[in-house]
């Protein structure tokens, strides 16, 4: 049975009259757990206040499908106030380590015993505080790990692209320029008309120009690949189909090559077809080396988005465009956008710069959007288009941001409860409830600005406040 001697061990119940303790060892129910066990789960209803006297408890936390330890209760100690106190359910798992002796005090009895005494009271919400904080500091470092791996995962694949790009450029350019050399050096050997030799560079020149800047129009392309096989079959370039589309891209036509081959069309050397190989390979080398500059721009964007994001090599606080931290924070999720969710951009360039804390506000931005993906994505398709939109304006001497999605909208039951700390509405192990609060923490405590939320079926909408 439980004891006095045994509670005063511990600093909280030194506070207590030798009549209150008494109460606590007559009403303690005995428990004992063998190592392994477990005594709550997270998920969990409040089942009482717990006392320890004896053994080790691992205290532990889902966090993406896998339970981390973040703590642990050694003897003596106490636990469970948190969750007699708030009626919220346990956040955590308890799982003794050995064999454990402790004793449960159920939750009526120890409200009345947290009310009958001042001290003892003080007590408790100390520990309250320490323990909220340590968990709250915890899952806030496993959120900022968790949100880094998500978008570096997204990077790793938006960079993949353009990278394999560049490789396979770098591969093919190099016989390719190669081949040109020997054909420059062929030609070379003949005796060289340099009017002729002025024509097939204006019409290269000319070429290279169309490929830069091309038309995008693939009727016109279609119509010149067509006229030019028949022109090149008739010729009898052989594997004519492999010359085709680097002549039309550069918008060569078939007039063109009756002038420039009149000479070459009863030589039965090499130099019969040479030009026209010529032609299309120089055109082929700068549709890769385009290609290769598109692909090595995509990469130097990407890096300096993710640079601007974290607001590398910059002081803490800075002026900040609102609409670059935004649009930063969309190219680093363009893994995720690309699947069906459309995003609509309603802002006013006129907004002013705002001092702030730039990559703070890069971490609500991507709070915000991360969770309007998933609550797109989680709810019914009702065959809408999924749409994310994102207004600016101003509002007085404040700048107001808009993050609407048109998934299936918050519960009105829960709509008030949304911004507070470790509240979530996703499954258990997958959100940890601090998100949003940190973000409203990040736009009120940091920024003396406000955050409000209007949700209804098929739509949520979060509205930021800035000061200017």
């Amino acid at each position: 049975m439980l004891c006095a001697n045994s509670l005063m061990q511990m600093a909280a119940f030194q506070a207590l009259p030798p009549e209150r303790l008494n109460w606590i060892c007559d009403r303690a129910e005995h428990l004992q757990l063998c190592a392994g066990e477990v005594l709550v789960r997270e998920g969990d209803p409040p089942r009482g206040f717990f006392i320890q006297l004896s053994g080790q408890i691992t205290v532990s936390r889902l966090s993406n499908g896998i339970d981390i330890p973040i703590g642990r209760h050694e003897s003596p100690a106490y636990f469970g106030e948190i969750q007699v106190l708030t009626e919220d359910v346990v956040p955590v798992t308890l799982t003794a380590d050995v064999a454990t002796d402790l004793y449960r005090l159920n939750c009526a009895d120890f409200l009345d015993l947290v009310h009958s005494c001042r001290e003892f009271e003080k007590d408790i919400f100390r520990t309250v505080g320490q323990r909220l904080r340590g968990l709250e500091s915890f899952i806030q470092s496993r959120e900022k790990m968790a949100a880094l791996g998500t978008l570096s995962a997204g990077l790793a694949h938006e960079l993949n692209n353009p990278a394999a790009a560049l490789v396979r450029v770098l591969k093919d350019v190099q016989p390719a320029v190669l081949e040109l050399q020997w054909m420059n050096l062929l030609y070379g050997q003949q005796q060289v008309d340099a009017a002729h030799t002025a024509q097939w560079l204006e019409v290269r020149d000319r070429g290279f120009e169309a490929i830069a800047h091309p038309q995008n129009d693939p009727l016109a392309q279609g119509d010149r690949e067509d006229a030019l096989t028949d022109w090149l079959e008739d010729y009898g370039v052989k594997d004519a189909w492999k010359l085709v589309e680097p002549l039309a891209a550069g918008e060569v036509t078939t007039d063109i090559l009756d002038t420039l081959m009149a000479r070459w069309r009863n030589d039965q050397s090499e130099l019969r077809d040479l030009g026209i190989r010529w032609l299309a390979l120089s055109f082929d080398v700068m549709s890769m080396i385009h290609n290769g500059l598109d692909g090595a721009e995509r990469i130097s964007t990407l890096v300096q988005s993710m640079k601007s994001y974290s607001y590398m090599d910059r002081a803490a606080q800075q002026q900040v465009n609102i609409h670059d931290g935004i649009e930063d924070t969309l190219r680093l999720f363009a893994f995720k956008l690309k699947h069906g969710i459309k995003v609509q951009r309603h802002y006013d360039q006129t907004l002013p710069e705002i001092t702030a804390f730039g990559s703070e506000l890069n971490q609500v931005w991507t709070n915000l959007i991360d969770n309007a993906i998933d609550a797109i994505n989680e709810g019914p398709d009702n065959g809408r288009t999924s749409q994310i939109t994102i207004r600016t304006c101003q509002k007085n001497q404040h700048i107001r941001i808009e993050l609407e999605d048109n998934g299936a909208g918050i519960p009105p039951e829960l709509k008030n409860r949304i911004l507070e700390p470790f509240f979530t509405t996703k499954p258990m192990g997958k959100g940890s409830g601090l998100g949003l609060d940190v973000v409203r923490r990040i736009i009120e405590n940091r920024h003396g600005g406000s955050i409000t939320v209007e949700s209804g079926p098929g739509r949520t909408c979060f509205i930021v406040l800035l000061p200017i």
